[in-house]
C-alpha cells in the first residue's frame, strides 16, 4: 500500500521505516526541512532507528522523506504522529489540525486516517474527523475510514515491534482496515471498541507512570526527613510478589509524555465536565517541584562542608530527560541548573549523549566528566545515569556527590 506517515520524529519515524521493511511505499512527511535533509541524506536522529537500517529502505525505494505536501497524493493510509505540547496548561492541537487540513486535501473515497498523536478522549472524533470532511468533502465512514492508535514508544526491554498495538476505528470497516494494517507491522495487535477507550487507554498508561513516580518522589522526601533509607525499602518492597510494582524517585519527570499527557485529561476533564483531576494535579506539583528538593538537599550538603553555594563549582552529571535518552524535553537538568546559577554557583554539564556542539539551550557550560572535571567540582550532581559514564572514577574522583540514581558509594556520596 502507499503510506504516509506524517512526522518524521521519534513516534513517525519508526513506523515509517518499519512499514516500508515489510514492503508498504512509505512517504515519510515533516514540515521541517532540516529533518527532511538528515533523512534524504541516510542520517538518523532517532535513537529507535539507526542509519543504516534508514539507507537500506531509502536504496530499495521503499521510503522516502519530504516536506512537500503534493507528495502525500494517492495514499491508502496516512498516519499522524505529530507533536501535541502543553501551552500554558492547555493542550495545543493545531499541529493536528493543521495535518488534517494537508490530509484532508489529497483525501479520496477507501483511503484511512489514523491518528497516532496523544490527546483527550474525544479528539479522533470531535476534531479530526470534521476537519477531514470539510477539507475533503468526504464523509467519514461512508467514503474513508479513520481511527486511533495509540503510540508506545520508549521501553529498552520491548521493541518496536513486539509491544502490543493498540488501534481502533470510528466502525467495523475501520478498525477492519486499520488492524490488518498494523497486523503486518506489530506480533500482537489489541483492537478496542471505539476512539475514546483507546485514547483514555494512553492516557491511562502515563498517568499511571505519572502518579507513582510523583508518590515515590514525595516518599523519598520524607524518607529523608525520617533519616530512612528509601532505596533499601523500594528494593524490600518489591520482594512482594504481587499487589506493588517498583517505582524509584529522582530529580523530576521531563519528555514528551509523561509531564504533558496526565494533564490533556485533567483539562478534558475540567473544561467539559468541571470535575478536577485532582491525582494528576497533585502528581504534577510534587513531580514539578522535585527539582528545587534536589537543590535544597546540595545546598545543605555544601553548607556541612562550609563551602557557600554562591561561588560554588557544581558538575551536573546527565542532562537529558531520562536514561540513556537524546532528549531534553521539559528535563529536570534544566530547572536545577536554573536554581543553581540564580543562587549564585558555576554550573558545568556533562552530557555525554548529545554532541558538544548542539544546544542543550540550559545555559551552562558542557565538559566532558573527566576524573579532572569531576575533581575540580565541589559538588557533583548525578542526574541521569547514563552507560557512558564511568561511575567507578566518580566514586574515586568527586570530593562530594549528589547521587539522584542510587548508583554510587562511598564516605562522598548522598543519595537523593
Amino acid at each position: 500500500m502507499q503510506i504516509v506517515v506524517a512526522g518524521q520524529g521519534y513516534v513517525g519515524l519508526p513506523l515509517a521505516v518499519r512499514a516500508a521493511e515489510v514492503g508498504h511505499r512509505v512517504v515519510g512527511y515533516d514540515v521541517d526541512p532540516y529533518r527532511v535533509q538528515q533523512l534524504a541524506a541516510g542520517q538518523s536522529y532517532v535513537r529507535d532507528v539507526d542509519s543504516t537500517r534508514l539507507r537500506a529502505v531509502l536504496d530499495s525505494g521503499a521510503y522516502c522523506a519530504t516536506a512537500d505536501a503534493a507528495a502525500l497524493a494517492g495514499f491508502d493510509i496516512a498516519v499522524i504522529t505529530v507533536p501535541t505540547p502543553l501551552r500554558d496548561g492547555v493542550p495545543d492541537l493545531t499541529y493536528i489540525e493543521s495535518c488534517a487540513r494537508t490530509l484532508g486535501e489529497r483525501l479520496r473515497p477507501g483511503a484511512t486516517v489514523v491518528l497516532e498523536s496523544t490527546s483527550y478522549p474525544g479528539t479522533t472524533e470531535e476534531l479530526l474527523l470534521p476537519i477531514l470532511e470539510e477539507t475533503s468533502g468526504l464523509k467519514g465512514g461512508a467514503d474513508f475510514l479513520a481511527g486511533f492508535s495509540p503510540e508506545r514508544i520508549g521501553n529498552k526491554r520491548w521493541s518496536f515491534d513486539g509491544t502490543p498495538k493498540l488501534m481502533s476505528g470510528i466502525d467495523a470497516k475501520s478498525l477492519d482496515v486499520i488492524k490488518g494494517f498494523y497486523d503486518g507491522i506489530f506480533q500482537t495487535t489489541v483492537p478496542v471498541s471505539g476512539p475514546k477507550v483507546a485514547e483514555l487507554a494512553k492516557l491511562l498508561e502515563n498517568t499511571f507512570r505519572f502518579v507513582n513516580i510523583s508518590m515515590i518522589n514525595e516518599m523519598a522526601m520524607l524518607a529523608d526527613a525520617l533519616g530512612v533509607n528509601i532505596w533499601e525499602a523500594i528494593d524490600a518492597a518489591a520482594t512482594k510478589p504481587f499487589g506493588f510494582t517498583k517505582f524509584t524517585p529522582g530529580p523530576g519527570v521531563g519528555g514528551h509524555c509523561l509531564p504533558v499527557d496526565p494533564m490533556f485529561l485533567s483539562w478534558k476533564a475540567q473544561q467539559e465536565l468541571g470535575i478536577p483531576f485532582r491525582f494528576a494535579e497533585l502528581a504534577a506539583d510534587v513531580n514539578l517541584h522535585m527539582p528545587d528538593y534536589v537543590v535544597r538537599r546540595l545546598v545543605e550538603a555544601l553548607s556541612k562542608r562550609g563551602i557557600p553555594v554562591s561561588g560554588s563549582q557544581i558538575l551536573l552529571l546527565g542532562l537529558t530527560y531520562k536514561y540513556d535518552a537524546t532528549d531534553l524535553r521539559n528535563s529536570p537538568s534544566a530547572r536545577v541548573a536554573e536554581l543553581l546559577i540564580g543562587l549564585g554557583a558555576e554550573v558545568r554539564g556533562a552530557e555525554p549523549n548529545i554532541p558538544d556542539n548542539d544546544d542543550t539551550g540550559l545555559n551552562v557550560p558542557r565538559v566532558d566528566a573527566t576524573p579532572e572535571e569531576v575533581a575540580a567540582a565541589d559538588a557533583v550532581v548525578l542526574l541521569m545515569d547514563h552507560p557512558r559514564f564511568d561511575l567507578a572514577m566518580i566514586e574515586e574522583h568527586a570530593p562530594y556527590v549528589l547521587d539522584c540514581r542510587n548508583r554510587l558509594s562511598g564516605a562522598n556520596v548522598e543519595t537523593l
